[in-house]
């Protein structure tokens, strides 16, 4: 039912309806309209639902809307679960943080004392050699002191070590005859050509096979790698293959690693610990059988007599720097995925490549920056390529 107003109507207009007990009840609703005249007063009572056409032209009722607002005062609910995870988390991406920042400083530090001894005393198996037995030493000592659980092993955790150990031997010794006899920053730029040898290695031995990606990321690791040993002003081939050894070696070692280590309970401090152990065992007699005794003493004279006693803190140093920076990369691969050790290992060889450079004032040319950065490069895009 549709009420059409024509006449002049009072200022206001009281809309009643009746409710079921024929009680009249004022609707919340109030008109106003200005008016100079108030003849009358008019009163309509329906049953049915009122529409006011628009000639009426009433001003919209203003509305205010006012938002509660909570007793301040009021404590909130905290998630104490909630909090704690986040808590735990940031911990936890602190704690690899730190690891992360020692690793690389731990690594930069035996890089330079490593160079500073083998220029003084060329000799590449005594210094291996001495870098296991510092290791080996300081985990004996902590494990009979207490600092370190001693882990639990049997003879079948030593059997499968074995030929990680075997490989861990190759790979350290022909990383330090590199360094021996070329600069730091070229050996670790050969060195981050090892993606390509896992690749190979996987697929042609193990029958593994890859995305796309990772064959295509491949392209700049050994084509910087290549660039970098053609423009290097002090090329040695001893050092070039000894680096391209390490590789090898190592992607032995890490192929070991997962197939020999599956469900065995030792924590990466005390697997690391066992591991230097069992190459320093392999390694002292072809240390011995290749160099010798009498060569060593006559080159820790000539050292002594040009570098001085200093020559003793820079084999120590060289030594103990070794195993600190092996052991917190395994106590940090605990932690994280070996995607992760893979990117960290990269910018690993980037500090050492940059720091070497500039501690020992390496003469670099623009095409060999260029090549050791494409490599740096493809390493990168190889581990993102594998996620």
């Amino acid at each position: 039912m549709v009420l059409s107003a024509k006449q002049t109507l009072p200022t206001k207009i009281g809309l009643f309806r009746r409710n079921p007990s024929s009680s009249l009840r004022r609707s919340p609703v109030s008109l106003s309209f200005p008016s100079t005249e108030l003849p009358k007063r008019t009163v309509l009572a329906v049953s049915k639902p009122l529409h006011l056409s628009s000639s009426l032209r009433a001003k919209s009722p203003v509305v205010r809307c006012e938002a509660y607002e909570a007793d301040r005062s009021e404590p909130q609910p905290i998630d104490d679960a909630a909090a704690a995870e986040t808590k735990s988390e940031a911990a936890k991406k602190l704690k690899i943080g730190i690891y992360f920042a020692t690793w690389w400083a731990l690594n930069v530090v035996f890089n330079i004392y490593n160079k500073k001894v083998l220029n003084a005393y060329p000799y590449p198996w005594l210094t291996s050699t001495l870098s296991l037995a510092a290791g080996s030493l300081m985990m004996l000592i902590s494990w009979a002191v207490g600092i370190v659980e001693t882990p639990k092993t049997d003879f079948d955790f030593w059997k499968t070590l074995f030929p990680v150990a075997v490989a861990h031997t190759i790979g350290h010794v022909a990383a330090t005859v590199s360094m021996s006899k070329v600069a730091v920053s070229f050996t670790h730029i050969i060195k981050s050509g090892e993606p390509a040898f896992s690749v190979l290695v996987s697929r042609f031995l193990l029958g593994e096979t890859f995305p796309t990606s990772v064959y295509l990321s491949l392209i700049p690791i050994i084509g910087g790698c290549a660039l970098s040993a053609l423009t290097e002003l002090n090329f040695n081939m001893i050092g070039f293959m000894g680096a391209m050894i390490s590789n090898l070696a190592f992607v032995f070692r890490n192929i070991f690693s997962k197939k020999g280590m599956k469900g065995k309970s030792v924590s990466g401090m005390n697997y690391y610990a066992c591991l230097s152990m069992l190459s320093l065992l392999i390694l002292t007699p072809f240390a011995i059988a290749v160099e010798g005794p009498q060569m060593w003493v006559d080159g820790w004279q000539t050292a002594l007599a040009t570098v001085g006693p200093q020559f003793v803190w820079w084999v120590a140093a060289q030594s103990v720097f070794y195993h600190l920076y092996n052991q917190v990369s395994y106590m940090s691969l605990d932690q994280i995925s070996p995607l992760t050790f893979s990117v960290g290992n990269t910018m690993k060889r980037i500090s050492v490549i940059v720091s070497s450079i500039i501690i020992s004032r390496t003469p670099v040319q623009p095409v060999n920056a260029l090549g050791a950065a494409i490599a740096i490069l493809g390493t990168f895009l190889y581990s993102q390529a594998k996620l």
